[in-house]
């Protein structure tokens, strides 16, 4: 049986990060993880099982922005999703226990009780699964007392979600591409720079549940889209782009890689058979109303993820320009001033 198979590797996988870890005896775990935005997005696997990129990609998280998660063992498994019960037959339910399965065994609990909050909306475009399985491992670790690094924390998100690996940290976060067939070199961490003056702004386009998830859309487009063939060389020189733009807090350059890598993606995601295009007409009538203000001398950048919404990166000297053209915009100061 396949499906036995995969969750076997997976579970080997999760076994050798679990060896070495502590055990406490907590009731409740509980835990927050940021929603994240890839500037050097992540679309397509080298391994379907383990989550393993095909390219490294970037990102900045959301602040406040994500989810809120508690856990306790219990004989079966409860989920409740924004005070909501869900169904078993549910896609949320059926990946929170195929997920859970890795780790009955090493938490002792037959069944867990786990609430999630997400205060984004979930399944539309804002990285709520990224939030959500980062978020659901770090109150594991809360709950059993593993203690780990957060490199082992950030392998384990990723078995969950791949860009859950991300949503571990809050702030610039570069996912390591890897080399290795065991997966133990593919994981995220933290770029050690705080940007004060960046601003994300989020323009909510469609907050409805997307007609089809970005892991099946990726895997889709990776078999049939004749342009995906360009894209891990071109999206690894865009890594290594913003990378240094972050450092240099070269904004225009950083503006620039992150938007063309965007639209490239959903380039390659419309050349997939049938075609698939998370945009809307909102979608491309706001990316046309971004270049046109960038025309006018405003540095602004927009990026998407898979899903109608737009994020723009501006700086804070715009900020009044950009509300005055967005009235529906909610901005996000992702590093916040100890000295404002």
């Amino acid at each position: 049986n396949l499906s036995l198979k995969m969750n076997d590797i997976q579970y080997q996988f999760v076994k050798k990060i679990l060896n070495s870890s502590s055990h406490g005896a907590k009731e409740i775990g509980r835990a927050f993880a940021p929603s994240n935005i890839a500037l050097c997005k992540y679309w397509g696997k080298r391994d379907d099982v383990l989550n393993l990129p095909c390219n490294g990609s970037i990102s900045i998280s959301l602040g406040e922005k994500g989810t809120f998660t508690e856990i306790k063992r219990t004989n079966k498994d409860v989920f409740v999703l924004n005070s909501q019960i869900m169904p078993s037959e549910s896609l949320f339910s059926k990946r929170m226990t195929s997920f859970l399965d890795l780790f009955r065994d090493s938490c002792r609990a037959p069944g867990f009780e786990v609430i999630t909050t997400n205060n984004i909306p979930t399944s539309a475009g804002l990285a709520s699964s990224a939030s959500g399985f980062a978020a659901l491992v770090l109150a594991l670790n809360d709950l059993t007392g593993w203690e780990l690094a957060n490199k082992d924390l950030s392998l384990l998100a990723r078995i969950g979600s791949g860009s859950a690996s991300r949503s571990i940290y809050n702030g610039f976060v570069k996912w390591n591409m890897g080399k290795s067939h065991d997966g133990f070199d593919s994981y995220s961490e933290l770029i050690d720079l705080k940007w004060y003056e960046l601003r994300i702004g989020i323009l909510k386009v469609d907050e409805a549940e997307k007609k089809i998830s970005s892991r099946e859309a990726m895997k889709k487009c990776v078999a049939t889209s004749k342009k995906y063939q360009a894209w891990p060389k071109q999206a690894e020189e865009d890594f290594h782009n913003i990378y240094n733009a972050i450092f240099e807090k070269n904004f225009l350059l950083l503006g620039q890689i992150a938007e063309a890598n965007a639209l490239r993606m959903h380039e390659t995601i419309r050349d997939t058979v049938p075609s698939i295009d998370f945009f809307t007409n909102e979608t491309y009538e706001l990316l046309e109303k971004i270049k046109k203000i960038r025309k006018n001398g405003i540095e602004v950048f927009a990026t998407i993820d898979a899903g109608p919404n737009i994020k723009i990166l501006f700086l804070d000297k715009n900020e009044s320009i950009i509300c005055n053209e967005f009235s529906n915009i909610e901005i996000i100061k992702p590093f916040k001033d100890p000295n404002a």
